[in-house]
């Protein structure tokens, strides 16, 4: 699908009503750094090109998360509940709310990936752990591709109650395909100077350094054992075919012993070398000090090389990058700098100044960004932004009044008493029972009070969503855990 939008545009607001603006499946990547739920405030430095960029990275359950939202994932993505609830009660209430910010946020960015995209979710050890529960509900556990971990401190590190535990220097990329179709663009990195300087011993008369490699093929061929040049095939033979020794000498790829009892070797020369192989420890990748160029004094500014290196491994030149909490812009400065086409969100007012300045200053592009408090308009025929998480119903609901879950639970309460639909027994306690559906709602069952029914817990873990109410009461009568009659 097309996105919506134009290239290099920059919203102004929550991100989550813009995010539901924008067409399905129409971004390739998603590269961002969100709150990490510090439970402090942040500041930019006075004077610098961020100046009075500031914002709070505290939650709380009452004030930040909309019961709407709640309902919602709980009707439609129980296992999401789940994971916020744990989170909520593991931790605290605050992090349960934060999970719940993030959740409705990560099921729209969900939405906008193409098949083949994929996300990274920039946090740190306060909530990472609860933010890969929730990402494992929402994209799916076989989805999971890495936990980056980025050192971004030397040294000591953080040594808040270093008496009891170890300084904390690094911080973790949580990286999620859309589906088994996203591909990777393998990166490296410079090879150690000490291994170089080990290694690649040798120069050719052209001023070239190489290192010695085999030519000894693994196992036996016999069809490889042939004499070149005077120079006597190894027991297995030779690893490669003779046209392909003559290529290679050619090419100055062979070298020869003085001595020809000793055997011919490949030559690997260094300028040829792609480097080291990028693994998920990333500790070649600076923070930003107090004397770096790029630095803006934007409080959480993260260095464009470790966004340029997330850009060139999941997307390719004119791919579209999206960063809903893009900040002092520097995933569209990496986009842009690469050839992608982007997006960014941020609820900052003085965010298009800092992301126009720094595009100006950085890669030279000037008057080209867009910047509106306008959600675009849908092109792909799904609903408008809404104020609370809507899904796509599989089929049109009655018309009439939406209920809040608590509103069906009091109704159905009232209507049957504090008895399970499932098994018909009754309970002292209506906290026993909870709310579910008759047909599943991934058979299509609607969220409408006329498919809600109450059961309790051994029931609802029963059905799940492989029964409607008749099947389950079916499948008790087999295991005998109807209520007896006379109850």
């Amino acid at each position: 699908m097309h996105p919506n939008w134009a290239n290099r545009t920059l919203f102004h607001g929550d991100n989550l009503a813009f995010m539901r603006a924008m067409n399905s499946e129409s971004v390739d990547l998603i590269a961002t750094d969100p709150p990490f739920n510090k439970g402090r405030d942040f500041h930019a430095t006075p004077d610098s090109l961020a100046a009075g960029a500031k914002f709070q990275d505290r939650w709380s359950w009452e004030r930040d998360v909309h019961q709407e939202w709640i309902d919602q994932i709980t009707d439609d993505y129980p296992r999401l509940m789940e994971a916020i609830e744990s989170a909520r009660y593991a931790h605290s209430d605050g992090m349960g709310a934060f999970m719940c910010f993030m959740a409705v946020r990560l099921l729209a960015m969900h939405r906008l990936l193409k098949p083949t995209g994929s996300i990274y979710l920039h946090c740190d050890p306060t909530a990472s752990h609860y933010l890969k529960a929730v990402m494992d509900a929402i994209f799916g556990w076989k989805n999971f591709r890495n936990e980056i971990v980025w050192k971004r401190k030397a040294g000591r590190g953080e040594t808040q109650n270093a008496a009891i535990r170890f300084g904390v220097t690094s911080d973790a990329l949580l990286f999620y395909a859309k589906s088994p179709e996203n591909p990777l663009n393998r990166q490296y990195r410079p090879n150690n100077p000490a291994y170089i300087a080990a290694k690649f011993t040798h120069t050719d008369d052209q001023g070239r350094r190489y290192r010695l490699d085999n030519l000894t093929s693994p196992s036996p061929r016999p069809n490889l054992a042939y004499e070149y040049k005077g120079y006597k095939p190894p027991k297995n033979g030779w690893a490669v075919s003779r046209e392909r020794m003559e290529q290679m000498d050619r090419e100055g790829r062979v070298y020869f012993p003085d001595d020809k009892s000793r055997r011919l070797q490949r030559k690997r020369f260094l300028d040829e070398l792609k480097g080291e192989t990028v693994d998920a420890l990333w500790d070649d990748i600076p923070p930003i000090n107090s004397r770096a160029m790029e630095r803006l004094g934007y409080p959480t500014q993260k260095p464009l090389a470790l966004y340029e290196r997330i850009i060139k491994a999941s997307s390719s030149e004119g791919y579209i990058v999206l960063d809903p909490f893009c900040g002092c812009a520097t995933t569209l400065v990496a986009a842009e700098r690469l050839g992608r086409q982007w997006a960014g969100i941020d609820i900052w007012e003085k965010a298009h100044e800092v992301v126009r300045d720094r595009l100006e200053n950085e890669v030279g592009l000037f008057g080209e960004v867009t910047f509106t408090a306008k959600p675009p308009e849908r092109t792909d025929g799904g609903d408008t932004a809404s104020p609370f998480l809507r899904v796509k119903q599989r089929v049109k609901e009655p018309e009439g009044p939406r209920w809040t879950r608590a509103e069906m639970y009091a109704h159905l309460l009232e209507q049957n008493g504090p008895v399970c639909q499932g098994c018909d027994r009754s309970f002292d306690d209506s906290r026993y029972l909870e709310l579910d559906h008759n047909t599943p709602r991934s058979d299509g069952g609607w969220n409408h009070i006329s498919n809600r029914i109450l059961l309790c817990g051994p029931c609802n873990r029963l059905k799940s969503n492989r029964f409607t109410l008749s099947g389950l009461r079916s499948e008790n009568r087999k295991r005998g855990h109807m209520a007896p009659a006379s109850q």
